[in-house]
């Protein structure tokens, strides 16, 4: 067999035996996989130091650097991450009852692991400890391609996930890391529908449409994040500031910094004035359009086409509606279904903009930036899915599972 199909056919096998691990194995593996990182986070340090220094040299743009660096903080968090899957219940082998048929056949559902999950990703390293560890709790082997870039620190946080699985007597191939990026294996990878159940890409819109569009097995999908700020006519416009610029600020290069803001015209001129020096003063580049262009001296005016970028970087388009329909509006033509914010006061306001945006994640009064995983309590994230097939929004735990009946009967047959 070839390199692909052996890694892929081992973590079948691998997943089988975990499927039926119990929850006391699954904690106490996990509680060392957070222990091993930590003492060896120098050893993680030094690796990914001459990773990053190698993605300087070759001009690597700003986002892509900015998700590969690991530094003591990123490394705690993937660690924390870990243990805060621990404490989170177990979904595998939860039943719910369904009910009692007329013939006294009783059904239930039984949550169970996918089974294998491959990752796709780019230059992410902590996504190896958070899909290794939640794929683990849920049952799953797990599979994870990423890009050179990261691919000698995904390694070696692999080993060390690796290490854990085998001094407690446990298959290595549950977390395995392809250790060749070469695209032609890749290209195979997505071929194993004999052996992996789901890919799930993370990285840019190119991955998503080259793995959406050439994968044979089925692709949960993670598309950009073009997240919106709506700032309603009953805003609090002290509030609207602050979730404006942590949103767009605090870190611009992840999918769940804001790309857009959207304000109510009856709010524009008290707030956009604010809006011009605050955006000034961060170094934000401002794309607007004609009716907000007044309130900004050397903004990018824009056409209705321009909108729905992705900018990952300190840049924002900007857009003055009449009134809350040209919000929603807005939203529905240039959103990706990620995360939408909308900053009002008037609580009917607030309930009408959850229930008409389609996104994965909606927000009242809260920057963009708690669309995430270990921010909604889940631990970690596998991914945020901006398709509806079993998952949207944040995918942890009980995302990585399935439900199968549980039929009982008494001898009953159908007439």
């Amino acid at each position: 067999m070839s390199l692909i199909t052996t890694l892929a056919n081992d973590a079948k096998k691998a997943s089988q035996r975990l499927a039926v691990l119990d929850t006391q194995t699954k904690n106490a593996v996990l509680k060392d996989m957070a222990a091993a990182i930590r003492s060896n986070k120098e050893t993680i340090k030094q690796v990914n130091e001459k990773e990053v220094a190698r993605a300087r040299e070759g001009n690597l743009d700003a986002a892509m650097i900015d998700r590969l660096i690991l530094d003591d903080a990123r490394i705690e968090a993937m660690a924390e991450g870990i243990e805060v899957i621990i404490n989170l219940d177990d979904p595998v082998g939860q039943e719910r009852v369904i009910g009692t048929r007329p013939n006294g056949i009783e059904i239930k559902k039984m949550r169970i692991p996918l089974g294998v999950v491959c990752m796709i990703y780019e230059a992410r390293p902590n996504v190896t400890a958070d899909a290794g560890a939640l794929c683990f709790k849920s049952g799953n082997a797990v599979i994870l391609r990423g890009g050179k870039e990261a691919l000698d620190s995904s390694l070696a946080i692999a080993g060390l996930l690796q290490s854990v699985l085998e001094q407690h007597g446990l298959p290595k191939a549950l977390i395995t890391v392809v250790p060749d990026p070469d695209r032609a294996l890749m290209q195979e990878l997505m071929e194993q529908r004999k052996f992996i159940d789901v890919i799930i890409p993370r990285g840019g819109e190119g991955l998503i449409n080259y793995v959406t569009e050439n994968s044979k097995v089925p692709v949960i999908q993670h598309f950009k994040g073009v997240c919106h700020l709506y700032v309603d006519k009953d805003a609090d416009l002290t509030k609207a500031m602050n979730i404006l610029l942590n949103g767009k600020t605090q870190r611009t290069g992840v999918c769940n910094a804001l790309e857009g803001l959207i304000v109510h015209e009856a709010v524009a001129g008290d707030f956009m004035p604010k809006v011009a020096s605050a955006l000034k003063q961060h170094n934000v580049t401002v794309h607007v359009n004609e009716k907000g262009a007044a309130y900004f001296v050397d903004a990018d005016v824009i056409t209705e086409d321009a909108y729905g970028e992705e900018y990952l970087d300190l840049e924002i388009a900007i857009r003055v509606v009449d009134d809350f329909d040209g919000a929603i509006r807005h939203i529905a033509d240039f959103g990706s279904n990620h995360t939408e914010v909308i900053c009002t006061e008037n609580a009917e306001t607030a309930a009408r903009f959850q229930r008409a945006v389609d996104a994965s994640v909606v927000m009242v009064n809260a920057s963009s930036r708690f669309s995430d995983g270990s921010q909604l309590g889940l631990g970690a994230e596998i991914g945020i899915a901006t398709t509806k097939l079993h998952a949207y929004g944040p995918m942890g735990l009980e995302s990585l599972t399935a439900e199968k009946y549980l039929v009982n009967g008494s001898g009953q047959v159908r007439d």
